[in-house]
């Protein structure tokens, strides 16, 4: 199995710590793992803006570098989320209808893949778990709340893999904290409050680590808990699972 693995722009730029936990990780899972260095952006900060065709020249680059890949892995559900889902303003080529089927978040792979049933990993701290909007609504990693179905989320089952680690159950697990890539721009006052709902949510149950599968909402939140001096540490899912420790 030949994995490509993607690192969106933001985490090779601010948090390599997260992408290289990913590869540490899946190679500890007996994955072959190969790391383009020509990948840049998925397109998806132009997209969001109204310049959609102007990332085309950046959707086709990806293509061209993952389409040999069995599997294409990222540790963002919002970067995985794009490439699925708006790679299809392109002419569906047999090598982009196979970039979008295989491109994968770091917990389906782990999941759905490999189907791993336990990790050697141990952090034992009481942990909050921040479900991203792309992730949990866009990908279905999870089941949001305004759905009737049975609550159930793959980055909450991998956590449960971790020795020693305690899952918090927050007053509202599935709120969005207000990142929104560039809502967060446009409408700051808002986006700031949000963020500080949602931190307010993990401190009055305790929380040491607030985790997510989204760098970008991790992003977010850490820079509000800075400002606010809370003692709260932040980490990427990929850490935690790697057994990093804050």
């Amino acid at each position: 199995m030949k994995v490509g693995l993607f690192i969106p722009c933001y985490i090779d730029q601010f948090y390599p710590q997260v992408a290289i936990a990913s590869l540490e990780l899946l190679e500890k899972l007996g994955c072959q793992v190969a790391y383009p260095f020509r990948q840049t952006c998925c397109g998806q900060p132009m997209a969001n803006t109204g310049c959609e065709q102007d990332a085309v020249a950046t959707y086709h680059h990806f293509v061209e570098l993952f389409h040999a890949f069995d599997y294409i892995v990222a540790p963002s559900g919002s970067c995985v989320y794009h490439v699925r889902k708006h790679y299809d303003i392109i002419e569906q080529t047999e090598a982009v209808k196979r970039v979008r089927e295989n491109t994968l978040d770091l917990s389906e792979f782990l999941l759905d893949v490999l189907k791993v049933e336990s990790l050697d990993s141990s952090f034992p701290y009481k942990v909050g778990l921040h479900q991203s909007c792309h992730g949990l609504r866009g990908l279905r990693l999870g089941t949001g709340s305004e759905r009737v179905l049975e609550k159930d989320s793959k980055l909450q089952a991998l956590l449960r893999l971790v020795k020693g680690i305690e899952l918090v159950e927050l007053s509202r697990a599935d709120e969005c904290c207000g990142f929104g890539g560039t809502f967060a721009i446009n409408e700051p006052a808002i986006s700031v409050k949000m963020g500080k709902d949602r931190i307010a949510d993990h401190e009055s149950k305790g929380v040491e680590v607030l985790t997510a599968g989204d760098m970008s909402c991790l992003m977010h939140l850490e820079s509000i808990i800075r400002r606010q001096q809370k003692n709260i540490k932040v980490k990427h899912i990929a850490e935690i699972l790697n057994g990093v420790q804050p």
